[in-house]
């Protein structure tokens, strides 16, 4: 098997299970620990993956964001729920800002109900998902290309958002604590940032497991949003506390049944 299609299963395995042991995958593939540990070498260069102690995980921390391609498999109802209140805010012939979040991904799969637009955005998927709709014209913010968040980041991006202006823009946080929303890397919070600046509604759309949390950087107070989207999963203490501080904030239905 060819090293990439490896690397790939390794990868595909680990984002279903959350997390191994390195002793785990030698035995699922049939292969040595010096191979294992090469391709999973290689997978956290590519910040695909992050080994610990001798255990690999996809799983979020403070310090570290997951893959793209993890984050999407998690709490999909949530995003979809959250995506679909989130159209209710878009308006024909409006310039729509989206950050690299997969939350705005799956934004971008509704798109193509509230046309003509313009969709800026820095994520990859998105612009894959929007460049053959008609009636959708797409600016994709260039940069330096990040894997882990399959989008552009990085000063060059920065700039190209400072020279835009759009009416409004969607996006997410790693984590809330208190009135605070956090993201864990520092060139990702500024990116978003200088999108916050540049459009004239901001959105936030949070799904329940970023509640209660910390990330290394501090992104934005949650009453700079003009909405902060959450769904009917938040804890009641928690939107308690979130009204009490003056935040903006639309509950929307996941329809769950329990």
């Amino acid at each position: 098997m060819k090293a990439d299609a490896r690397r790939d299963e390794i990868a595909d395995y680990i984002m279903q299970a959350g997390q191994a042991r390195i002793e785990d995958l030698v035995a699922h593939f049939g292969v040595s620990r010096m191979t294992i540990h090469r391709h999973v070498d290689r997978l956290a260069h590519q910040g695909v993956l992050r080994k610990l102690h001798g255990t690999v995980t996809v799983q979020p921390s403070g310090l570290y964001e997951s893959a793209f391609r993890y984050r999407e498999t998690v709490g999909k109802a949530e995003k979809a729920a959250l995506a679909r209140a989130a159209l209710a805010q878009v308006e024909p012939g409006q310039a729509v800002m989206l950050d690299d979040s997969t939350t705005g991904a799956a934004l971008a799969d509704l798109l193509a109900g509230v046309r003509p637009l313009t969709v800026i955005t820095n994520g990859l998927v998105s612009t894959n998902r929007l460049i053959d709709i008609d009636e959708i014209e797409v600016l994709c913010l260039g940069g330096t290309y990040h894997r882990t968040f399959n989008a552009f980041i990085g000063l060059t991006t920065e700039r190209a958002v400072a020279a835009l202006r759009a009416n409004v823009f969607f996006c997410s946080a790693s984590a809330v604590e208190g009135g605070t929303a956090f993201i864990q890397d520092a060139q990702v919070t500024k990116v978003k940032q200088a999108m916050m600046a540049a459009a004239s509604r901001r959105i936030l759309l949070l799904d329940s497991s970023k509640f209660g949390k910390v990330a290394l950087n501090v992104f934005a107070e949650l009453t700079a949003f003009d909405v902060v989207l959450a769904t009917d999963r938040l804890a009641d203490t928690v939107r308690a506390d979130l009204l009490a501080r003056g935040v903006p904030l639309s509950i929307t239905r996941t329809g769950r049944t329990s």
